[in-house]
């Protein structure tokens, strides 16, 4: 009986588990083929892709992002989804069909381009929506104020797109609201007063926007408020004191803006607030003297470029929770605080008290810090700084790199102090005048120096005039020299002491830091040939690359001359620097602007969501847009700079990518100045050391065939975007040499099927496609000509790479008249003169030294990009042949080609 019992039992488990799994799985099946029809419309306006969203598969079990709720639409989700083909043609912020799907309660589109505005119904149709993501969309036009309607909304993220005009007062209804993220767009007006309806608002980001007008003191009402941030707009006015009730506030983040007053004594009952950040503001006075002491939980506090003034209180040292300190550029005075050696905040802490008006003698070990930034005060006496913690240029100390004596004597003895004198004697008798003979002997040796000095400055014009002439009759000779790559090192160099100033924006030691998690292994990027490079995100958020110059091992001339190549820099084909921190002693840091695709080698293939790992390479047009791209780059320094410049690490790694794949140029550390054959450069050619100069088979140096060491590493580059083959570019070993003699017989004039030979299996192209591929790929071979003089300029290059059907229709219509021309020639014949020569066509590589390069990353403005006007530009412009290549070679050089 017992037996049968148990049987039984099981029996009916089994039969009540079966009922539960069939009611579940009749919930998870969309019931509505009204709903099944919405999503279809939503999937073809979309242009989603099948193996995302299949047409023959149940949604609510089989689509991604789609969840259902019995047997109806609750949660749609694209982002992370990509569109097909078609559908990346034209995007679009079509979701009409979304009105169907009337208990939908979640949308999220964030990272989803959706070009366009948001539709007004959105807040009459979809009235059951609680959750609504629009991060990165891409979304332009105005927030319309019938999102309002929403009434049971609880998170609105629109973050980071086009949005402009005014936030709706009408947001101030959603009265469930409980994150509202609108930062990173382009919103003007003033916050809304209304927003002091959000009785359940726990985060309100409204940073990187265009706000004006003061912050509404009603907002001190939202008492479940956690994060406040509205950084970087235009407010105005006073921290309203009512933020003082905000008793749950984590983080207040108020900087980059223009507040003025005071820092309100309220702010002392924020007795849970972990970020306190008012930095970039007009803020002013003494601070509240007790207004560290409950703030127990304080971790970060940035008080730095505002006005602020008098003594820091001896408090703030005592927070056991802080982390980073900034109080630089402000007007704080006073001695610094003593402090006790087991204070433990000062242990794990980083303090910026930089560029203040702090002195006296530092009584205490500046070991006890992480790190410190004391620079640009007037402390006085001796210090010990063995372990490199600290930054103390700039003051007063028994130490290198410090303010003048008088400046030091001016501050003490205007606050009626003493000062130590460097801890030399105070000598301060005036020295002794000059007798009358020596004031005569001193005039007459300066009247001396200025008579030779002119003497000298005639002489040199008169060489100079003699040399013009000598010229005139040898600059026809020099055409046809031979010259080799540039030598190591040896090429005249750019100034070593720039000036900072438009060289990006200053940071300190301690943003980087952070920035970068202390340069900590996971954020670095790679060991460069001219510092170490990390990834980095500001406080702002925003994505970087930081190089770190350690002087231990790099000479300072490395970053000290890039600096002054940006300054001097303003193409758009080249990485933006943003910012350098040059305030540590043994370390230089230089930032630069990340870019999304990285690198041209790391980018070429990319890993596709497909089962078998496969890879999916760059399509031709691309490839195209970035060899045009980097030709922009080369042709501003080769022919737009004065004198010319040449960049000497062109390869794949030193061509970045945003995130429109548009071109940057990085590695500029290498850049250096050529002297060339202008009149300019003639006297400083006549006092240059032998030794220094570029030395070509001849014994002279040309701008133009020096260049040609760039042409020849850029023909490399369009191999390997015709072939796919990487790496070819940074090698010239034995195997490089062998794989270019291997493949540039496949290269022919005359016949363009030869190049699918040697052409990447991964691209698809049709005809006219094909003769782009054919002709960039004869380009490229022109540019390995084993002689450099024979070389085509960048000038050319860019010029056939902007217009690369003429390179082989031209080519092709003049190749029967070649001997007949008399005046002008196809300036396809520039390209494959020095070739006619070989029926064979084969080429022997010359060995150039490349090195490694760093990547780096702006906007392009020639063939399809969009410059800084704003006018796309198209690669198939119309020229005259001759205007696209004008013949660079004598007529008699061509005929004696073509007689051969």
């Amino acid at each position: 009986m017992e037996a049968q019992r148990n049987a039984l039992s099981i029996i009916l488990l089994a039969v009540i588990l079966f009922l539960i799994q069939c009611v579940v799985a009749q919930k998870a099946r969309l019931s509505s083929p009204i709903e099944r029809r919405a999503l279809l419309d939503l999937r073809a306006s979309l242009g989603l892709r099948g193996k995302d969203w299949p047409i023959k598969s149940d949604p609510c079990s089989s689509w991604l992002g789609i969840e259902c709720r019995n047997g109806s639409v609750s949660k749609i989700s694209v982002s992370g989804l990509k569109r097909t083909r078609l559908g990346r043609l034209s995007p679009k912020f079509n979701v009409d069909s979304l009105v169907n799907l009337t208990r939908l309660v979640s949308f999220n589109a964030s990272g989803f381009p959706l070009p366009g505005s948001i539709p007004d119904w959105f807040g009459n149709r979809l009235a059951n929506l609680e959750v609504l993501y629009l991060r990165s969309c891409n979304i332009s036009g105005s927030i319309p104020g019938t999102l309002g309607n929403l009434s049971r909304l609880t998170s609105l993220y629109l973050h980071d797109n086009n949005l402009a005009g005014l936030i709706p007062a009408t947001l101030g209804l959603l009265r469930n609201l409980k994150f509202l993220d609108l930062s990173v767009n382009s919103l003007t007006g003033s916050i809304p007063s209304s927003f002091r309806s959000f009785g359940n608002m726990e985060r309100l980001e409204l940073a990187s926007n265009y706000l004006s007008e003061s912050i509404p003191p009603s907002l001190g009402t939202l008492r479940g408020l956690q994060v406040f941030n509205v950084s970087d707009n235009n407010l105005s006015g006073s921290i309203p004191i009512q933020f003082g009730n905000l008793s749950r506030l984590v983080k207040l983040d108020l900087s980059r803006n223009s507040l003025y007053g005071s820092l309100p004594e309220e702010l002392k009952m924020l007795r849970s607030l972990k970020m306190m950040i008012m930095a970039d503001n007009e803020l002013e006075g003494h601070l509240p003297v007790d207004l560290f002491s409950s703030l127990v939980e304080l971790q970060v506090v940035d008080l730095s470029r505002n006005k602020l003034d008098g003594a820091l209180n001896a408090t703030i040292w005592s927070m056991p929770k802080l982390q980073s300190l900034d109080v630089s550029s402000n007007n704080f005075t006073g001695p610094f605080p003593g402090l006790r050696s087991n204070i433990s905040a000062t242990t794990a802490a980083m303090f910026n008290l930089s560029n203040n008006f702090f002195y006296g003698t530092l009584n205490f070990s500046l070991g006890m810090f992480r790190f410190i930034d004391l620079s640009g005060n007037y402390f006085e006496g001796k210090v010990d700084n063995t372990k490199r913690n600290a930054i103390i240029d700039k003051n007063c100390l028994q130490a290198l790199k410090q303010r003048t004596l008088e400046d030091c004597r001016l501050f003490y003895t205007d606050r009626g102090l003493s000062f130590d004198n460097f801890g030399a004697p105070d000598t301060t008798q005036p020295p002794p005048a000059e007798s009358s003979s020596e004031s005569r002997k001193r005039l007459i040796f300066i009247l001396a120096g200025v008579v030779g000095g002119l003497g000298f400055i005639v002489l040199l014009v008169l060489i100079l005039v003699l040399v013009l002439r000598r010229n005139k009759g040898i600059g026809n000779q020099r055409r046809n020299a031979d010259v080799g790559p540039v030598p190591e090192g040896d090429s005249p160099q750019l100034p070593k002491d720039p000036t900072i100033a438009g060289a990006g924006d200053p940071f300190t030691y301690e943003q980087l830091l952070l920035a970068t998690e202390n340069f900590s292994e996971t954020n670095l990027i790679k060991h460069g040939h001219s510092g170490d490079l990390f990834r980095g995100i500001l406080e702002a958020g925003i994505p970087v690359v930081i190089k770190r110059v350690s002087l231990s091992s790099f000479k300072k001339e490395s970053y000290m001359m890039e600096l002054d190549l940006f300054r001097k820099l303003s193409h758009p084909r080249f990485v933006p620097l943003l910012g350098h921190c040059l305030e540590h002693e043994t370390e230089k840091l230089l930032v630069y602007k990340h870019m999304p695709n990285g690198d041209l080698a790391n980018s070429f293939y990319r890993a596709t969501n497909s089962d078998d790992d496969s890879l999916q390479s760059l399509d031709w047009i691309t490839r195209l847009k970035v060899a045009t791209g980097a030709a922009e780059g080369l042709f501003h320094l080769h022919h737009e700079c004065n004198p010319s410049l040449v960049h000497r690490d062109v390869q794949a790694s030193s061509i970045l990518l945003d995130d429109k794949f548009e071109v940057r140029l990085g590695s500029l550390c290498e850049v250096r100045a050529l002297e060339g054959d202008t009149h300019q450069n003639v006297l400083k050619r006549l006092l240059w050391k032998p030794q220094t100069s570029e030395p070509g088979p001849s014994g002279s140096g040309s701008s133009s065939t020096t260049c040609a060491y760039d042409v020849y590493c850029f023909g490399k580059v369009l191999l390997e975007l015709i072939t796919g083959k990487l790496g070819i570019g940074k090698a010239e070993d034995a195997s490089t040499k062998e794989w270019l003699e291997q493949t540039l017989p496949c290269i022919s004039i005359y016949e363009k099927e030869l190049v699918t030979k040697i052409m990447d299996p991964s691209l698809i192209v049709d005809e006219d496609l094909l003769e782009e591929v054919w002709a960039m790929a004869i380009v490229a071979r022109s540019c390995l000509n084993p002689k450099p003089s024979k070389r085509p300029s960048m000038k050319h290059i860019l010029k056939a790479l902007e217009n690369p059907l003429k390179v082989v229709r031209e080519e092709s219509f003049s190749s029967a008249r070649l001997r007949t021309t008399s005046s002008r020639r196809s300036w396809g014949s520039a390209f494959f003169g020095s070739w006619r020569q070989s029926s064979s066509e084969s080429a022997t590589i010359p060995g150039h030294q490349n090195r490694e390069g760093f990547s780096g990353f702006r906007q392009a403005g020639r063939v399809g990009s969009h410059g800084n006007d704003g006018i796309e530009h198209s690669s198939s412009r119309k020229r005259l042949s001759n205007e696209v290549f004008p013949e660079p070679m004598e007529m008699q050089d061509m005929e004696m080609l073509d007689e051969n």
